[in-house]
């Protein structure tokens, strides 16, 4: 990934009605995150900032159940997000029809964490590559393949963004998790990576994808079928590392459960389930969804996301996981 970013960015013309902090503020975000600008406030920014201390002012007054900070994509606007980071790709006949959460008979436990089993590998930072969907493909293959074999190994996202192309993919441009697991279905494996290290560029804003580099001799895992389009099947099987996709932007830190009554439920992002849990304090039952944009996102990477409230944010719509 690019250690420094030279961006150009709408910087305000008038920076009088800024607050002269924010310009240290300014100035030690670009150096803790290694990014190049013009001297003045990048508009963007003063405007996420702003964002910021608004919510957490009515955070603390109640009004949320969750707060905000500053973070490495905190100069981006929602529309550079949405093009960068959450680049979900659905196919053109691809139709939603869910199924209403049930209660289920199962004895099933209070609460899970599959990370205290081992069975989760570290967050990783998809960078501006649009491969959320081969993160999210590659969490749910090792989580299954460790539960299996007993053994924990990093994927390589890579292998899919390069490789998959013909499923329907796009690399860098965007893709879906169901064709990744048709791709390694038909392929009898995915490399681990460590042989396929993860590169993701993109060059100018422009999506830029290498040449498969896939070698038989370095599968590290496989699988051979995979279940999806059935909620009910989600719920019981939530220990089995069922993704799933929500279509709230999140650009900036979250602390607590996330619940916001008016997220959309337009789905653009692929995400890994990997747990569940009833918070203590808000009393609010969350899923634990590991994300793909850097321990500096989130709550080291991962969020808690309210559950038991309907489709907020399309969490519910979808799920898959393989087998």
């Amino acid at each position: 990934m690019l250690g420094v970013w030279l961006l150009v960015c709408l910087c305000a013309p008038v920076l009088a009605e800024f607050d002269s902090r924010l310009d240290q503020h300014w100035e030690l975000w670009k150096k803790t995150y290694q990014k190049k600008y013009h001297n003045e406030v990048c508009q963007s920014f003063a405007k996420n900032v702003n964002h910021i201390n608004t919510h957490n002012l009515e955070a603390s007054l109640g009004l949320h159940t969750y707060t905000l900070g500053i973070n490495h994509l905190s100069d981006l606007t929602k529309e550079e997000v949405l093009k960068f980071y959450a680049n979900l790709r659905f196919p053109k006949d691809f139709k939603i029809t869910p199924t209403p959460l049930q209660v289920r008979d199962e004895d099933v436990p209070d609460s899970v964490d599959w990370r205290e089993s081992g069975l989760v590998t570290s967050v990783k930072d998809q960078g501006e590559c649009g491969s959320c969907w081969a993160f999210s493909a590659v969490g749910a293959l090792e989580g299954m393949w460790a539960k299996t074999k007993k053994k924990l190994v990093d994927l390589s996202p890579q292998n899919l963004v390069d490789c998959s192309g013909k499923y329907g993919n796009e690399g860098c441009g965007g893709g879906y998790m169901h064709q990744a697991f048709d791709y390694v279905i038909d392929n009898q494996g995915i490399d681990s990576e460590a042989s396929y290290p993860y590169k993701g560029e993109v060059k100018d804003f422009v999506f830029f994808d290498g040449t498969c580099r896939y070698n038989v001799s370095n599968r590290a895992a496989n699988c051979s079928s995979y279940q999806g389009n059935d909620t009910r099947l989600w719920v019981s099987h939530v220990c089995r590392f069922a993704w799933g996709a929500y279509g709230m932007v999140m650009c900036r830190s979250f602390h607590c459960v996330y619940y916001n009554p008016d997220c959309p439920q337009d789905l653009d992002h692929g995400v890994l389930l990997v747990g569940y849990g009833t918070d203590d304090t808000s009393g609010l039952d969350y899923w634990l969804i590991k994300n793909s944009w850097g321990e500096g996102w989130g709550e080291n990477g991962y969020i808690r996301m309210a559950r038991n409230k309907g489709q907020m944010c399309g969490i519910s719509l979808y799920s898959v996981y393989p087998e």
